[in-house]
C-alpha cells in the first residue's frame, strides 16, 4: 500500500485528486492539508511515500514547504499545479531543484476529454514516486538569485579530479576532435543541469543538445529558469536552426530532436504517436550517426531506460561517453542501465561533468589566446 499526503488548498480540488488517488486499491490517502505549513506539521507524526504538493498556496507555498521538507524530513514529492504562468512555473522549477521529483498538470474534471489521460498520469507518477529513495537536501538559494562560481578554480593546465574505473583522469584531449555535446536527463533535470552548465559560457567550443523528459507546457519554463542561473545562451530548438558553439538546444515538446548532414536541427512531430517524445534514444542515434567519433554523449539522473542502448553505440562508434554516477543521480535508472550495458567511457558525478565541461571550455580559450599571439 502506498500512503499519500496531498497538499492543495482549493478544497474542490483536494477532493477531487482523494477521489482519483482512492480508487486505486494500491494506494491509501492518510492526509489532506491545505497548505505547506500544515503539510510540516503532519510530517511530524506520519510519514507518507509520497507528498503531491500544491505550489501557489496561502500561509506556505509549495516550494517553501519542499525545500523545509527536503532538508529535514525527506519524503518524495510531487508537484501537481494547474497554473503555467511565469512566475509559478518559475516557481516549481525552484522546487524540482530543492529535492521535488517531478511535476505534471493537475487532473480535470469529471467529464473532460482529458480526465483519464490525467488521472492515469498521477497515479502512474505517484506509483513510480513510491519507489524512489531521496536523501535531505541543504536548502537553495532564493529563487532568481545568480549561483556563485566557487572560488576555488583548477590551476591553469590541470585536468579535473574524476572518479572513473580505473580511477584516472578524463584524457578527453586525446580522444581527438569533439564537434557536439548530446544530453539526456529525466527525473532531478533541473537541478543537475543547472549544476552541469553553472560554469559554463557563450565561449565553451560546441553545441549542446539536450532532451529533458518534462511535463508538456514546463520545458520553456525550464528554460527560462536555467537561463536566468547561468550565463550560456539557452534556447528552445527550432527546425533548420544551425548549431553554434557556446549555445544549449532543447527539445521542443512533441518533437524528435536530431541532426541533418549540414549540422541544422531537424524536428519531426511525434505528437500523434506513442512512445517517448522527445527522446534521448533518437537524439543519440541522430548525432552517432552524423558525429560520429567527435560526438559527446552523456546520460544524467532519470527514471527507465531511455538513450542507455543508444549511448552503447555512440561509444561504439568511437564517441566519448558519460553517465551520471549512483551517488549524485536522483534516480538511477537511465545512467544506471547505461552502466550495465557498459555504454559509458567514464561514470562521474554531476561535479565532476560540470568540471569536465569548464576545462573543455577554459582549455579551448587558453588556445584561442595562444593562437592570436
Amino acid at each position: 500500500m502506498i500512503t499519500v499526503l496531498i497538499v492543495e488548498d482549493s478544497r474542490v480540488v483536494s477532493e477531487y485528486l482523494y477521489y482519483i488517488l482512492s480508487k486505486d486499491p494500491q494506494i491509501q490517502v492518510i492526509g489532506n492539508v491545505s497548505n505547506g505549513k500544515k503539510a510540516i506539521e503532519f510530517l511530524k507524526d506520519h510519514k507518507p511515500d509520497v507528498i503531491s504538493m500544491d505550489i501557489d498556496m496561502p500561509i506556505m507555498d509549495g516550494l517553501e514547504a519542499t525545500q523545509i521538507i527536503m532538508s529535514t524530513t525527506p519524503v518524495p514529492i510531487l508537484i501537481v499545479t494547474a497554473s503555467r504562468n511565469a512566475n509559478e512555473v518559475a516557481t516549481t522549477m525552484e522546487a524540482l531543484a530543492a529535492g521535488a521529483l517531478g511535476v505534471i498538470e493537475k487532473p480535470v474534471g469529471v467529464g473532460h476529454p482529458n480526465e483519464k489521460k490525467l488521472s492515469d498520469e498521477l497515479l502512474m507518477m505517484i506509483k513510480l514516486m513510491a519507489e524512489v529513495k531521496v536523501v535531505s537536501r541543504k536548502p537553495k538559494a532564493q529563487p532568481g538569485v545568480k549561483p556563485r562560481v566557487s572560488a576555488v578554480q583548477p590551476e591553469p593546465g590541470m585536468k579535473p579530479r574524476v572518479k572513473t574505473r580505473e580511477s584516472k583522469r578524463i584524457p578527453w584531449q586525446d580522444h581527438g576532435l569533439l564537434n557536439v555535446v548530446a544530453i539526456g536527463v529525466s527525473s532531478g533535470g533541473p537541478q543537475v543541469l543547472h549544476q552541469v552548465f553553472s560554469k559554463l559560457s557563450n565561449s565553451f567550443p560546441l553545441p549542446i543538445l539536450v532532451v529533458q523528459h518534462i511535463t508538456e507546457g514546463f520545458l520553456s519554463g525550464l528554460v527560462n529558469w536555467l537561463g536566468k542561473t547561468t550565463s550560456i545562451p539557452i534556447h528552445v530548438a527550432v527546425e533548420g536552426d544551425h548549431l553554434m558553439a557556446g549555445h544549449i538546444y532543447f527539445a521542443p515538446d512533441n518533437y524528435q530532436m536530431g541532426i541533418s548532414k549540414k549540422g541544422t536541427i531537424t524536428l519531426e512531430d511525434r505528437s500523434d504517436k506513442k512512445g517517448l517524445c522527445p527522446s534521448v534514444a533518437h537524439l543519440f542515434e541522430s548525432v552517432t550517426r552524423e558525429f560520429g567519433k567527435s560526438a559527446m554523449g552523456i546520460i544524467l539522473t532519470g527514471m527507465g531506460s531511455d538513450g542507455a542502448k543508444e549511448l552503447k553505440l555512440m561509444r561504439d562508434a568511437g564517441g566519448l561517453t558519460i553517465a551520471q554516477d549512483k551517488e549524485s543521480s536522483l534516480i538511477y535508472g537511465m545512467p544506471g542501465v547505461a552502466a550495465q550495458l557498459d555504454a559509458a567511457s567514464y561514470i562521474l558525478s554531476a561535479t565532476e561533468i560540470s568540471q569536465l565541461l569548464f576545462e573543455i571550455e577554459t582549455t579551448n580559450n587558453k588556445q584561442q589566446t595562444t593562437n592570436n599571439k
